[in-house]
């Protein structure tokens, strides 16, 4: 299917151009002498600073925007979350540690919402070990393309390296003759709503990994058909006209002997925030108690463990 159109070219280069590239005209950062600072990212989107959800002396939350890396060793790159952090709380970062601070884990470059950062040693070493011993719940939104035919799906399709010279920042599912050292992968989907992004059929989700692989919610829902708007690498190329991929980190929950952090970032797809793009139809579960004690606990309505399972 073709998501834009000769007219809209423009935005399609635009989107395919290099993350260097990208990051050099929407975040570099010119001063004019005498004047203000000008971010440019603040005219074009990405890049804002990133919100504080919650703070306390172990764990320190926020809410990612999209297209920003969390950090970066390149020195042209001016906009990452770890600069925004220096800014904002100088006294959590740390010259003994590579990039300033304990991030107890990782957001994809295009993925907005709850990022944790740990305020001390103790606190790090806690995190990191719910995460590797899968006792943290993550909650993800994302509006996928096309109409998902089951509400609830429990997808089991491991995943591996892309090992193709031109694709070796790209996770694959097993099936791929060049997927190379698959790993297990687990991912529950619960349908919320149905309608349309853009005139194209939509479907809105909550998406629940169980396991951490690189990329694996994308390549989840692309294995299933409905790969996720604004996808351009799991989309083969074709999905550039959307001003960013939707996927969003919306809860965290992340037990410790410190304390238990327990936080939601805000839908960022809600209509009130793309009202005319995304026009939701049908409402098959809103985001409440009820829709994560389904998603935690009720039997799905179909097992893809293979990709005979498209739905």
């Amino acid at each position: 299917m073709a998501y834009w159109t000769p007219v809209q070219a423009v935005y399609s280069w635009a989107r395919k151009l290099t993350l260097w590239s990208k990051q050099i005209l929407t975040h570099f950062v010119y001063y004019l002498p005498g004047l203000v600072k000008i971010k440019i990212n603040k005219l074009m989107g990405p890049g804002s600073i990133a919100k504080v959800l919650h703070l306390s002396p172990n764990f320190l939350v926020v809410d990612k925007p999209y297209d920003v890396l969390i950090n970066s060793n390149d020195p042209v790159v001016k906009v990452t979350v770890e600069h925004q952090l220096r800014k904002l709380f100088p006294n959590l970062a740390s010259d003994k540690l590579t990039h300033g601070f304990h991030f107890v884990h990782r957001l994809d470059y295009s993925t907005s919402g709850v990022l944790c950062i740990a305020c001390n040693k103790k606190a790090a070493n806690l995190g990191g070990d719910a995460f590797s011993t899968r006792k943290t719940k993550k909650y993800y939104i994302a509006l996928l393309r096309g109409h998902v035919s089951h509400e609830l799906i429990d997808i089991s399709i491991p995943i591996g390296v892309d090992i193709r010279p031109k694709y070796s920042h790209k996770m694959c599912s097993v099936d791929k003759s060049y997927c190379q050292c698959p790993k297990a992968a687990f991912t529950r989907l619960l349908v919320l709503q149905k309608g349309f992004y853009e005139g194209f059929p939509a479907t809105k989700v909550l998406l629940k990994p169980e396991t951490g692989r690189r990329h694996q919610l994308r390549v989840h829902c692309s294995s299933l058909g409905h790969t996720i708007i604004g996808d351009f690498t799991y989309s083969n190329g074709k999905d550039v006209l959307p001003y960013r991929m939707f996927l969003h980190s919306h809860r965290l929950i992340l037990p410790t002997a410190l304390e238990t952090v327990d936080v939601c970032a805000n839908d960022p797809f809600d209509v009130s925030y793309i009202n005319g793009q995304w026009l939701p139809v049908v409402h098959v579960n809103a985001i409440n108690p009820d829709t994560y004690e389904k998603l935690d606990r009720q039997l799905a309505d179909i097992i893809v463990d293979n990709l005979s399972g498209k739905t």
